[in-house]
């Protein structure tokens, strides 16, 4: 059986949707609840490593819309410490297995991941 790290929010219908895709895949999952236990601007740098941050922000929030995100995107400090107060600004769910990592729901790298 597979073991996943899976950060969501569980009133998030993407979240619910991989959680079920992957489950249905006999994953086993270890759930991170963004909502119950936000996660420290440093816990998030260290999530990210050395990916592209602006990928982990959420085009959906309400705040990355007022604050025009997509057309002056904020720089990786204030980033991580929007999504760190905010936790609806992380796109999600983030599922994890050792060194590979999928964002949002793409069922291809899902399915890759859980195999």
């Amino acid at each position: 059986m597979v073991k996943l790290k899976m950060f969501l929010k569980p009133t998030c219908t993407t979240c619910r949707k991989v959680k079920g895709l992957l489950r249905e895949m006999g994953a086993q999952l270890e759930e991170h609840n963004l909502g119950k236990d936000r996660l420290t601007a440093e816990q998030l740098d260290a999530l990210i490593g050395p990916r592209n941050y602006l990928d982990f922000l959420n085009p959906r929030n309400e705040l990355y819309r007022q604050r025009k995100m997509k057309e002056h995107p904020p720089k990786r400090d204030e980033a991580l410490k929007l999504m760190a107060q905010e936790p609806n600004l992380i796109r999600r769910p983030i599922v994890i297995r050792g060194g590979q990592m999928v964002l949002g729901f793409d069922e291809d790298a899902l399915r890759k991941l859980a195999k």
